[in-house]
């Protein structure tokens, strides 16, 4: 019974805070002392209070504009929406900063982290990828402009999970012909796949694919176009062997081959 009534008591003790708090967040809020709110905004942006911090920001970016304090007001306001995981408003106030301050010691932290939040913004391989692009495109750019940044490295890491990204997606959409039964658009976009990723992790898989779409086109096909096909799954057979002599899969891409010749009677 004590302890409920200890536990009452803190609440209403918390509670009371609260609202005395809130009260004096109002206050400022509404107050014409603009000094006052940036204190006020920078206090809370540092206790990690974003959602309160930004709205005296926003206030005050209009307010300090052409002062010396434009700099800082727009850098913590930027960074509250980063803090809030708003990456889209985030990003965008981040390249904002550094073409409204391009002289600034943040300038370069404030173009990495607009790519880094498109970064953060991309979606699963399965989803639409305009982020993931957006994010390579920006990420390289900042490369580019700063090949002597400290964050290079950083920056080239986060460039390679998003092309594993793109790999992953490629691979997927057309290993999905193959599932479907569509050998001849499986042949062709496995193939795409492979120029646009010639170093992808899903390489050898793609070439076994690519095998197997043509050896099935060739059983499918009608009469007049199976010996074509079938010279087509040889040519795909000895592509395999040539890049992956040791592979798991070597049995079945030969079984494939022997089948192929027997068709055309070699």
């Amino acid at each position: 019974m004590f302890q409920k009534i200890k536990l009452i008591g803190l609440l209403f003790v918390l509670l009371s805070l609260g609202l005395v708090s809130c009260s004096e967040y109002q206050k400022v809020l509404k107050s014409s002392d603009y000094e006052l709110k940036y204190k006020k905004a920078i206090e809370l942006y540092e206790k990690e209070d974003y959602a309160r911090a930004v709205a005296l920001f926003d206030e005050l970016l209009s307010i300090y504009k052409g002062t010396k304090k434009a700099e800082d007001v727009y850098y913590y306001y930027a960074y509250c929406h980063y803090g809030q995981k708003d990456y889209i408003l985030a990003g965008h106030y981040f390249r904002n900063f550094a073409l409204t301050f391009p002289l600034s010691s943040r300038a370069e932290e404030a173009e990495y982290l607009g790519a880094y939040c498109y970064y953060l913004d991309s979606p699963s391989f399965s989803l639409d990828q305009t982020y993931t692009l957006k994010a390579i495109e920006e990420m390289q750019y900042f490369i580019n402009k700063h090949p002597k940044s400290e964050r290079i490295n950083e920056a080239n890491d986060i460039i390679d999970k998003l092309r594993g990204k793109l790999e992953t997606k490629s691979f997927n959409n057309a290993r999905l012909y193959y599932d479907l039964g569509d050998f001849k658009a499986s042949t062709t976009a496995l193939k795409n796949s492979l120029k646009e990723f010639p170093d992808s992790e899903f390489r050898e898989e793609t070439l076994l694919l690519i095998v197997k779409s043509s050896y099935e086109l060739a059983n499918n096909s009608i009469a007049s176009k199976k010996v074509e096909r079938y010279k087509s799954t040889i040519d795909e057979y000895y592509v395999f062997v040539n890049a992956y002599p040791e592979s798991k899969n070597t049995k079945e891409v030969q079984k494939i081959f022997e089948n192929s010749k027997e068709f055309l009677g070699e």
